[in-house]
């Protein structure tokens, strides 16, 4: 399906520089080798390209993170003294006082962040991240030896960051870990660049000489597992060695023995000393018990006892110091046994995937009696934590968050989309938005409680989504080419329809509401007649002349014009009446436009970095004040830009925070926020404008 093509591959020489014809008014800017010509309003009269406008006076800073990733990631919740509980989604660690309802944010990172663990001063905490794009794919660059060139923008914030273009190159490409504090938010320590490769999947403090070393894996071809001294200001790797063609899931310190560490993953456990300078490993011997395919979760007896969890549902005991099971819980779930935790009392509660259900288990590994199922809606138990007092967190695979004790029912305090995140719309009177993914759902989310107000299974994938300008109604368009109009107060599909059977792309309501605009990826734009309040659709026609997919849309405000853009970086204009272009674009070059989501266009050509290919920027959306402009770029990053953005050397603001490409952008009703979407992260970042 339906992805829009993009590539570390892409060609990204510096190209043409761009041009201003002040005969016939226009701007050209160069696009992967193509010349794209915007035609300015009448009231320009001349377009200086090498003159660098300004940014914007007005800043965003990162207010609410909606989501977390328990899809693919173990481990990664946790509750500190602070009151605070800890955990990640894309490249942003969160920091979320429930009881408050605030929340912190590291923003450390430049990309996914995969692993997390907590100090035992239970401050510092430690974070893994993956490759940037060109690392990720295992290379060094792109074929025949020249490494791509990152965007200038994006090189000027990671200069502002780094203080070093080449440090901060590689801060950007290089998978490692950073150490920080979860008081100050200050980074204290960055371990391993240049050391890993693909990404850190696993990292660990070590405990008995009071958190002096950690041990961190990387995701190689041979899982290098690898111990550093971060006892001192600058990290040093004290060593490291091939752990297992297969992928390791956990990677922890023993509690109670200096030089021992425990890994599990694919078919193993293993279990190391560290002795002098080398590793040693012991494999894990399950003599008369059944083998596993993988062994999926790891904890610590007070004792010094191992306890596992694997993919049969067996639950076993490995005595301390040794590699032989010592005690076997078999059939302690239907299915595999996600996550183990032991809690201050001294039970043990373990978290099983297909059933998802949490048992309490005494000291004696005997069921307590006290067990809870989690809802399906939910998904599958990922990692289980001690919260504060009696509470605990879960984390489940369908990216929420449930805190509650096991007698109670547990709440769910952290939701989001599971799949690749395209569709968002902001809603035209009150502080809400809505959000539709490739994972069947739709939610609308209010943005000041931070909460979502109700979600909704769809059918299908969802691309795109809109609101009718009354408020009450809303399109979801699909991956199959099928739309639907929903009641947003019964939840009620009150139309359905289907044109084509490609993915419909974007899609736009006119300003007052008696049209619809649906771009589609077959290249055609269908136009919808619309009357009793939004009830009921009439297709007028499809205006057709795009040689590629349709990307974005957007009416005039007299509903007289629509303006799209396609896959091949065309900049088409038609008439709403009769469905047909205009074939001389210079005769709307002083149209007033409703909405700025066409990243290609004169107001909006300075959001282009230079020697952009074309697929760097996703989406856009001006303020309503039209003021501002922000872009979702390819590299994880939000841009704030002033509005209208015409100098092809525009100076803007960038934020990091989404890992992969930002798919989307749009600003709230009355411009004090800014909402992202994240592609494959599956995140909702909200922006205060300051």
């Amino acid at each position: 399906m339906a992805h829009r093509p993009r590539g570390p591959a892409a060609g990204r020489g510096r190209g043409k520089a761009p041009t201003w014809n002040p005969d016939e008014r226009y701007l050209k800017i160069y696009l992967k080798g193509r010349a794209v010509p915007f035609y300015a309003p009448s009231s320009y009269k001349d377009v200086q390209v090498e003159k660098q406008a300004p940014p914007p006076s007005e800043k965003l800073q990162l207010e609410w993170v909606y989501g977390y990733r328990g899809r693919d990631c173990r481990c990664n919740l946790y509750y500190l003294p602070t009151g605070e509980i800890v955990y990640f989604t894309a490249a942003v660690v969160v920091l979320y006082n429930v009881e408050e309802q605030m929340q912190r944010h590291y923003t450390g990172h430049t990309d996914d962040v995969k692993c997390l663990a907590i100090h035992p001063d239970k401050i510092r905490i430690a974070t893994g991240q993956v490759a940037g794009h060109d690392r990720r794919e295992g290379k060094r660059g792109i074929p025949g030896g020249k490494s791509k060139r990152l965007p200038s923008n994006l090189m000027k914030f990671l200069k502002e960051q780094f203080k070093d273009s080449k440090y901060a190159e590689e801060h950007f490409l290089w998978p490692h870990v950073r150490i920080w504090d979860s008081v100050s938010l200050n980074t204290l320590q960055v371990v391993g660049i240049g050391e890993f490769d693909r990404a850190v999947c696993c990292v660990s403090f070590s405990k008995v000489d009071g958190g002096h070393q950690l041990v961190a894996v990387d995701e190689a071809n041979e899982h290098v597992i690898s111990i550093w001294d971060i006892s001192r200001d600058k990290a040093h790797k004290v060593t490291e060695t091939k752990s297992s063609t297969e992928p390791v899931l956990a990677a922890e310190f023993h509690p109670s023995e200096k030089t021992s560490v425990v890994t599990c993953g694919k078919g193993q456990i293993s279990f190391w000393t560290i002795d002098g300078g080398t590793l040693t490993k012991k494999l894990g011997i399950f003599d008369k018990h059944e083998k596993p395919k993988y062994v999926l979760s790891l904890a610590f007896t007070d004792n010094g006892d191992t306890i596992t969890g694997d993919s049969n549902g067996n639950i076993f005991i490995w005595g301390k110091g040794g590699n032989r099971i010592t005690q076997a819980i078999n059939g302690a779930h239907e299915g595999g046994v996600f996550s183990l935790c032991m809690m201050k009392d001294g039970t043990l509660l373990s978290g099983g995937g297909k059933d998802r259900k949490i048992v309490q288990w005494d000291s004696n590994y005997k069921r307590a009696g006290v067990e809870t199922e989690i809802p399906e809606q939910f998904g599958p138990v990922r990692t289980i934590s001690q919260g504060h007092g009696n509470l605990i967190l879960v984390g489940t695979t369908r990216n929420c968050i449930l805190q509650g004790t096991l007698e109670l029912e547990l709440q769910p305090i952290v939701q989001g989309h599971t799949e690749e995140l395209w569709g968002l719309a902001s809603h035209p009177s009150q502080q809400q938005f809505l959000t539709c993914a490739y994972d069947k759902h739709l939610y609308l989310w209010d943005a000041l409680s931070h909460t979502i107000i109700w979600s909704k299974a769809m059918e299908e994938p969802a691309h795109c989504c809109c609101f009718h300008p009354n408020g009450n109604l809303a399109v979801v368009g699909s991956q199959s080419g099928k739309w639907k109009v929903i009641d947003l107060t019964s939840r009620d599909i009150v139309a359905a329809h289907s044109d084509g059977t490609e993915q419909i792309e974007c899609v736009q309501y006119s300003p007052d509401g008696q049209l619809l605009a649906l771009g589609s990826r077959d290249n055609m734009i269908y136009i919808y007649e619309v009357s009793e309040d939004g009830l009921k659709y009439v297709k007028r026609g499809r205006c057709s002349g795009h040689s590629s997919f349709v990307t974005h849309l957007d009416w005039s405000e007299n509903g007289t014009y629509l303006m799209t853009n396609s896959g091949d970086y065309e900049i088409l204009f038609w008439t709403s009446s009769d469905c047909k272009q205009v074939l001389n674009p210079s005769s709307v070059r002083d149209e007033v436009w409703a909405s700025q989501s066409c990243t290609l266009g004169f107001n909006v050509a300075g959001i282009w970095p230079e020697g952009a290919d074309g697929t760097d920027i996703n989406g856009c959306a001006a303020s309503h004040k039209r003021h501002l402009v922000a872009s979702a770029d390819d590299y994880g990053k939000v841009n704030l830009y002033k509005y209208p953005c015409f100098q092809p050397k525009s100076s803007g603001h960038t934020y990091p925070g989404h890992s992969s490409h930002v798919t989307n952008v749009a600003f709230l009703k009355d411009d004090t926020r800014l909402i992202s979407t994240g592609g494959k992260d599956t995140s909702v970042l909200q922006w205060e404008v300051v």
